[in-house]
């Protein structure tokens, strides 16, 4: 056989099998389940850079960052582009399939999440707030079952602290007939003891609730681990 027609069939073998090899063929014949997390994530990077390929970029963000999906999701647009290779184009559309993930973790199967506990509050709100480096100030507003109406982000501010609105907070709650609000905060210092502006800014809201007979059943103060309540401290 012709020497030049072995390196040929070779060379398509090779180019064969690196194709059927590649993240995005193996999900087609395979599945997503079989996939590892880099091989996820080369799908969403789309392509690598000069010399580098998007499985090659993919590896370098996850294992030699030392990184997993659950912190990339922690991870402003910002410091997303900061990995090199991720330009605004790859971030937006790494940070939209990540919150897709998260919200689905959230999901409770089309049926209204009930707060019954101070338990059930933080863990509507760890993954949307927790690990984050700014400050953020939500609120929860319930119905008459304390089912949950929304979650709403009201402020947002930076690592020491967020101007909270109480008008905004009781505009919110009119709009949607809410009966009961939870508030909710992150510390990013990882310090869950409250301090006398976050004592101050729960009675301001308290009192202005109760004038429209809405009830505030707990502040939390919250980071990705850990939780404390005012409600369960009995500072309400």
């Amino acid at each position: 056989m012709d020497l030049l027609l072995i390196v040929e069939k070779e060379t398509y073998r090779i180019r064969e099998r690196a194709t059927r090899d590649r993240p995005r063929e193996r999900l087609l014949r395979l599945g997503p389940a079989v996939l590892t997390d880099v091989e996820l994530l080369a799908i969403l990077l789309g392509s690598g850079t000069s010399g580098e390929s998007s499985l090659d970029l993919a590896g370098r963000i996850i294992q030699g960052g030392r990184i997993s999906f659950k912190g990339l999701r922690e991870l402003s647009l910002e410091r997303l582009q900061q990995f090199k290779g991720i330009g605004p184009a790859k971030a937006v559309i790494l940070s939209a399939a990540l919150e897709i993930g998260r919200r689905l973790q959230e999901d409770p199967g089309g049926k209204q999440v009930r707060i019954r506990q101070s338990r059930d509050a933080f863990l509507l709100l760890k993954s949307r707030i927790g690990h984050l480096e700014h400050e953020e100030f939500w609120v929860i507003c319930l119905n008459s079952a304390n089912k949950v109406l929304c979650t709403h982000q009201l402020s947002k501010g930076g690592i020491t602290g967020t101007l909270v609105d109480v008008r905004l907070i009781l505009k919110k709650a009119l709009e949607l007939q809410a009966v009961a609000l939870v508030l909710a905060h992150n510390h990013p210092s990882g310090n869950l003891k409250p301090s006398r502006a976050d004592q101050q800014i729960t009675r301001k809201v308290k009192r202005a609730a109760n004038l429209m007979d809405i009830r505030v059943l707990d502040h939390l103060i919250l980071n990705g681990e850990e939780y404390y309540s005012f409600a369960d401290e009995q500072l309400l």
